[in-house]
């Protein structure tokens, strides 16, 4: 998506919405400016009449989100995901469609490439980092914080955790007992809003990240919990061996593993300015 700018448009109204960690835009606002109708709400409606199965889910794909209006007032107005405003993108026969439409296109054919040969995710993975300009070390802690994750999510689901919210729980346990914050104060202090936590964390975080869920995922294998509730206690524990193991290290050299560094574009971008003085 970095080459289409459409969602960094000013005329695009957009609301980060904390309940789900999404970013919301204003439906009307992409409309109009993707086929320049000169009454986009009939156009809206027409479009609705051409695409009956976006139509029976439009409600679904467009709820109502308060946003700012021209006259400076807020208002609820109909608005979208990226994954529902690429839906409706697909029903605009104009020009201005056809980047996202061939982006989505290409997107599909690498998602089918990778079913058939799975380790081309990974490689995508690692040619991602690089391209933003990640060290090859800190790829390497990354990669392995993503099979981590992964193992102990499996380990979750075979016990009866059910996924996203009781996974974001139990995650949210095991970051308290490491860090002695939750991820979203932990996106706070790092100045974070949509990005993903991980991808903004040092050498060290990322290790004592990745200790807090190697040690959760080798207790829940030995004792075996069932369910939400024993998983969150072993959660703890499996965070605790991590957040003790982080503390000693701070008494040792009086440094905090967790700091406000981050790899934002503007902070990359300062640090540069400022070692080049």
């Amino acid at each position: 998506m970095s080459q289409i700018k459409l969602f960094e448009s000013k005329q695009i109204r957009s609301v980060w919405n904390e309940t789900d960690q999404k970013w919301y835009f204003s439906v009307q606002d992409v409309v109009e400016l993707l086929t320049d109708a000169a009454d986009v709400k009939d156009y809206i409606k027409k479009m609705k009449k051409r695409d009956a199965e976006l139509s029976s889910n439009w409600g679904t794909i467009c709820p109502l989100v308060e946003m700012k209006a021209a006259d400076g007032k807020k208002r609820k107005v109909q608005a979208a995901n990226a994954k529902g405003l690429l839906r409706i993108i697909q029903s605009i026969p104009s020009p201005k469609a056809e980047p996202f439409k061939r982006w989505l296109a290409q997107v599909g054919s690498d998602r089918l490439d990778e079913i058939e040969n799975p380790e081309l995710a990974t490689q995508r993975t690692r040619e991602l980092y690089k391209a933003k300009g990640y060290s090859d070390d800190w790829i390497e802690k990354r990669m392995r914080t993503i099979a981590i994750r992964e193992e102990l999510t499996d380990e979750w689901k075979s016990r009866g955790v059910k996924e996203q919210i009781e996974y974001s729980i139990l995650t949210a346990e095991i970051s308290k007992a490491t860090f002695g914050i939750t991820p979203t104060e932990y996106k706070k202090v790092k100045g974070l809003k949509s990005q993903n936590l991980r991808d903004h964390m040092t050498d060290l975080e990322l290790i004592f990240s990745m200790l807090g869920e190697a040690s959760t995922t080798e207790i829940v294998k030995s004792k075996n919990p069932k369910g939400f509730p024993q998983n969150k206690i072993v959660a703890q524990q499996g965070g605790a061996i991590a957040g003790n193991a982080r503390k000693h290290l701070e008494a040792k050299t009086g440094k905090k593993v967790v700091t406000s560094n981050n790899y934002l574009p503007e902070t990359k971008k300062n640090k540069e300015l400022k070692d080049s003085k």
